[in-house]
C-alpha cells in the first residue's frame, strides 16, 4: 500500500525513512508540491498531524503517524523478509539500542551544537559548548568500538540501526564532527561510506559533505563609538603668533566625527501611532477588557504608517528545553536594539520540555518587516507573516500572543518575553 511522506530533501530523518522504504521495497512517495512552514501551518495539514511537524506519513487507507524513528520503523516492519529489524527479538532489541543511542547522545549534540553556535539558542557559553561536544564524541566512540570488528551494527547484513546512524551521521560531519574528531573513529566513517553507497540508497543521501573545522560561534563585530567632536578651542591671543604652526597641529589630530548612518524608515510619512506611548500603555494595563492596552491600540493604531506580524522559529523540532528556548528569544530580541524605537514584539514559548515551540507578534514601522527586523543576525531564523486584524484567525492569534494566554497546535504557553 503506497504512503505519502512529507518530508525536506536536507532533512536527516526524511533520508532515513525513504532509505528504509527504498531497501525493503515500500512504496513511499512523496507529496507533489509540498512548502516547508507554509503547508505544515495549513488546517487540512494540522487536522491530519496536530503537532505541524515534518517528517509525516499517511496511508491511502487513513493510517497516519509522524515522528522521524516510529515511521522508520513502521516502514521498515512492512519489509519483513528485508531484515531491517532484525531477524529476532533479540537482534531488534539490538537494532533498536543503537537507533536510540544515536537518537539521544549524537544527534542531539548535533542540533544544540548548530544552535549555540549560531546564537539562536541561547547566549552563547563555550562550557556549554564543550559539555555539549564531549558527550556527542563519547557516543561517537562507543558506536565505532562496536564496528571495529564488525562490518554492520546487527548481524551480518544491513538493519535499520545501520541506515539511522549513517543518516545521524551525515548530519553531523556538517556541524560538529570534523577531520580531527573523525581521525579518532575510523570505523564509523568506514561505516556510513558503505552505506550511504548501497545502490538502492546513493541517490537518496547523496554526497557526504565532510567539514574540516567543526562550526564555531562568531561573535558579532562590536559596534564601534562615535569619537567625540573636538571641543572648541579658545581663541588665539594676538600677541602669540609664535605658536601658531603649534596650534594649527593641534586642530588636525582629532578628525571629524563620522555622519549618522541615516535609517529609510525615518522618511516614512509621519503616523499618528505614538509607539512608545503605546509600549507604556500595554505595560500599565490589563490586555484584554474594558479599558485595556488592546482596546487603546484598535482605538489608535495607523495601519498604513505601521504593519503587524506574526513570526515562527523555522526550526522548532529542534528545540529542546523551554528554558533554552526562551533564552533563545531573549537572545533574538536582544540583537534587535538597533531597531527598538521602530517596534514592539511579543514572543511565547508554547508546549513542554522536548516539545515546545517558539512564535511571536509584532507591531513594527511601514509594511516590510525587513528593513526593521534585518539587524538581527538570526532573523532568518524565523518565518515572517502579516496579520490582518480584520480577520477574526489573526486577531485571535495576536491578542493571545499580546495576553499570554496564546494555545496553538495543543501547546499551552509556558513563557514569554517582550521586545519594547
Amino acid at each position: 500500500m503506497s504512503s505519502t511522506l512529507w518530508t525536506v530533501p536536507a532533512q536527516a530523518s526524511g533520508k532515513i525513512i525513504r532509505a528504509a522504504a527504498a531497501f525493503g521495497g515500500v512504496p513511499v512517495e512523496l507529496p507533489a508540491a509540498y512548502e516547508h512552514y507554509v503547508d505544515n501551518k495549513k488546517p487540512e495539514f494540522l487536522t491530519k498531524f496536530p503537532h505541524g511537524k515534518v517528517p509525516a506519513l499517511e496511508q491511502a487507507d487513513g493510517f497516519k503517524v509522524f515522528e522521524g524513528v516510529a515511521i522508520a520503523r513502521y516502514v521498515a516492519a512492512q519489509a519483513p523478509n528485508s531484515g531491517l529489524l532484525g531477524g529476532d527479538l533479540k537482534a531488534s532489541a539490538l537494532v533498536d539500542q543503537w537507533i536510540h543511542l544515536a537518537d539521544a547522545e549524537v544527534d542531539i549534540y548535533t542540533t544544540l551544537s548548530g544552535l549555540l553556535v549560531r546564537g539562536v539558542i541561547t547566549p552563547y557559553n563555550k562550557p556549554i559548548h564543550n559539555a555539549f561536544v564531549e558527550r556527542q564524541t563519547r557516543a561517537l566512540k562507543t558506536l565505532d568500538a562496536h564496528l571495529a570488528t564488525r562490518t554492520f551494527f546487527v548481524g551480518e547484513r544491513i538493519t535499520l540501526a545501520d541506515i539511522f546512524v549513517a543518516g545521524v551521521l551525515q548530519r553531523a560531519v556538517t556541524v560538529t564532527v570534523d577531520a580531527a574528531v573523525r581521525a579518532g573513529i575510523p570505523h564509523l566513517v568506514r561505516h556510513l561510506e558503505t552505506i550511504v553507497n548501497q545502490p538502492q540508497l546513493k541517490d537518496i543521501f547523496g554526497p557526504v559533505e565532510y567539514l574540516e573545522k567543526a562550526l564555531q560561534y562568531v561573535p558579532p563585530p562590536k559596534e564601534k563609538k562615535e569619537p567625540k567632536a573636538p571641543a572648541p578651542k579658545a581663541e588665539k591671543k594676538a600677541k602669540a603668533p609664535a605658536k601658531k604652526e603649534e596650534d594649527d597641529d593641534d586642530e588636525d589630530d582629532a578628525p571629524p566625527p563620522p555622519p549618522k548612518t541615516h535609517n529609510p524608515l525615518d522618511d516614512l510619512p509621519k503616523s499618528t501611532f505614538n509607539l512608545e506611548e503605546w509600549k507604556r500603555t500595554y505595560s500599565n494595563n490589563e490586555t484584554r477588557g474594558p479599558g485595556g492596552s488592546l482596546e487603546w491600540l484598535y482605538k489608535n493604531l495607523d495601519r498604513e504608517g505601521f504593519s503587524v506580524w506574526r513570526f515562527d522559529f523555522k526550526w522548532n523540532e529542534e528545540l529542546a528545553m523551554t528554558f533554552m528556548s526562551a533564552n533563545q528569544v531573549t537572545g533574538f530580541f536582544n540583537r534587535m536594539e538597533a531597531s527598538r524605537k521602530y517596534v514592539f514584539g511579543s514572543a511565547g514559548v508554547l508546549g513542554e520540555n522536548n516539545n515546545n515551540l517558539i512564535t511571536g507578534a509584532i507591531i513594527l514601522r511601514g509594511q516590510d518587516y525587513k528593513p526593521v527586523m534585518e539587524v538581527a543576525p538570526d532573523w532568518e531564523s524565523y518565518a515572517f507573516t502579516k496579520l490582518d486584524l480584520d480577520k477574526e484567525e489573526d486577531k485571535k492569534y495576536f491578542e493571545g500572543v499580546l495576553a499570554w494566554d496564546l494555545e496553538l497546535d495543543g501547546k499551552k504557553w509556558s513563557d514569554g518575553r517582550l521586545l519594547k
